[in-house]
C-alpha cells in the first residue's frame, strides 16, 4: 500500500507541475463533432484513488456508455488540469465543465455548502439521501449553487467515517489543546472550538504533512482510503466514531449553462449516472472497509480507540454552537438551508430510533445464531 500511496502522490505532483507549465488555456474546449460532445471533469482526488477517484472515473464511463458515446467525459485528477481546491472555480468559469469533489471544500463561497457533504452530529448516508430526494434538500442546494451558475448532484457516499489518526492517545479535551489536525468543513470548526489548530489539505498532501510533523493528527475517510494513503506509517492510534462526518456525500457539479444546452435525455443521463454511483460508492466502502481495517490492525500494528464520552459530549455542544452561528450569520439562504437540514434530521432521527437504531441494538443482544 505504501507503493500505491507513492503512486498517487507522484501522479498528483506531476499533474500540478504540468498544469502550472501549460496553463488552463492549453486544454481544448469541449469537442462537438458529428453530434458528439466531450466534457472535461476535474476532481479533487489523486489519480486512480480507491473509492473516490474511481467513482469519478466510473461516472464518466456510465455517462459515456448510457449516451452511446454522444456525451463523453474526460477525467483530470487533482493537479492535472487545476489544483484540487480550484476545481469549483474552473467549473464556474467554464475552464472545466464538471467536477467530482465534496461541497464543503467550497465553504469560502457559502457556508451553506457544508450541509451537502457532512455535518457534525448530522445525518447518516440514508438520511442525507432522503433529505436530498424527498424532503427539499436538492431544491435548496440548487438555490445555493444557482448563485454561481452551477448545479450539483450527489455522486457518492462514504458512510460513517473514521474519527482520525493521532500520534498519541487523546483521552480528555485538554489532550487536544494545540494539536495540528487535518479536517475540513464544519467538523473543523468543531475541533477548533475544542482547542485544536485545524488545517485543510487535499488527500494527496496529508501524508507528507504528517510525516514532516506539520500535522499531529489527520482524518480523511476510513480504512479503505486511509490504508492506501499510508497514514499508519506515522500514527498508530485510529479513533472512532467520526461524529464530525457521520455520512459524507460527494458531488458532481456541472456548469449550468453548458448542462442546459444538452438535450433532455443527456441531462437525465448525467443525473442518473450520479445517482447510481451514490449507492455504488456507498456499497463499495461498506464492502472494503472491514478487510482494510483488519489489515491495519493485524499487519500494521494500528490500535483502534473510541473517543471518550468527555470528548464526544464537548464536541456535540460545540457543534450546536457552530450550527447556530452559521444559521444566524445574516444570510437568509444559508438560514433556509440550515432549517431544512435540521427539520429533516430531527424527523428522520426520530423514526430511526425505532428502525435502524432499534434493530442494531436488538442485533447486539446475546442469542444463538449461525
Amino acid at each position: 500500500m505504501a507503493v500505491e500511496r507513492r503512486k498517487f502522490l507522484k501522479g498528483a505532483a506531476l499533474g500540478g507541475i504540468a498544469a502550472t507549465a501549460a496553463g488552463a488555456s492549453s486544454f481544448p474546449k469541449p469537442a462537438i463533432a458529428q453530434g458528439n460532445i466531450e466534457w472535461r471533469m476535474v476532481t479533487t482526488w489523486p489519480k486512480n484513488f480507491p473509492g473516490l477517484g474511481v467513482s469519478a472515473e466510473r461516472i464518466a464511463t456510465k455517462i459515456t456508455e448510457m449516451s452511446g458515446g454522444r456525451l463523453t467525459i474526460r477525467v483530470y485528477a487533482a493537479g492535472e488540469m487545476v489544483p484540487a481546491f480550484e476545481s469549483i472555480d474552473a467549473v464556474i468559469s467554464g475552464t472545466a465543465d464538471m467536477l467530482h469533489g465534496a461541497a464543503y471544500y467550497w465553504q469560502n463561497k457559502s457556508r451553506a455548502l457544508n450541509f451537502f457533504t457532512g455535518v457534525p452530529f448530522g445525518m447518516t448516508a440514508t438520511e442525507i439521501s432522503a433529505w436530498m430526494r424527498y424532503l427539499g434538500g436538492q431544491e435548496v442546494w440548487d438555490e445555493v449553487y444557482g448563485q454561481f451558475g452551477v448545479k450539483g448532484f450527489l455522486s457518492g457516499q462514504t458512510g460513517v467515517q473514521a474519527g482520525g489518526w493521532f500520534r498519541n492517545e487523546v483521552n480528555t479535551v485538554a489532550d487536544l489543546n494545540g494539536l495540528k489536525f487535518r479536517t475540513p468543513g464544519l467538523g473543523g470548526d468543531v475541533w477548533k472550538a475544542l482547542g485544536i489548530t485545524v488545517v485543510n489539505l487535499p488527500g494527496g498532501e496529508i501524508f507528507p504533512a504528517l510525516q514532516s510533523g506539520a500535522l499531529d493528527a489527520a482524518e480523511f475517510v476510513g480504512p479503505y482510503n486511509d490504508l492506501a494513503l499510508g497514514f499508519f506509517q506515522v500514527a498508530k492510534n485510529y479513533y472512532w466514531p467520526s461524529f464530525n462526518e457521520p455520512g459524507l456525500a460527494t458531488e458532481c457539479v456541472v456548469n449550468k449553462a453548458i448542462y442546459e444546452e444538452l438535450p433532455t435525455d443527456l441531462q437525465k443521463i448525467v443525473e442518473y449516472a450520479c445517482q447510481a454511483d451514490y449507492e455504488q460508492t456507498m456499497a463499495e466502502f461498506n464492502a472494503r472497509n472491514p478487510a482494510a481495517l483488519k489489515t491495519l490492525v493485524e499487519e500494521h500494528g494500528v490500535t483502534v480507540r473510541r473517543f471518550s464520552d468527555e470528548i464526544i459530549i464537548a464536541a456535540g455542544n460545540a457543534a450546536g454552537q457552530v450550527l447556530a452561528e452559521v444559521r444566524d450569520s445574516g444570510d437568509e439562504l444559508t438560514k433556509k438551508v440550515v432549517d431544512s437540514f435540521i427539520t429533516a434530521r430531527n424527523t428522520l432521527m426520530e423514526y430511526n430510533k425505532l428502525s435502524e437504531q432499534g434493530y442494531m441494538q436488538a442485533r447486539e443482544l446475546d442469542y444463538d445464531y449461525l
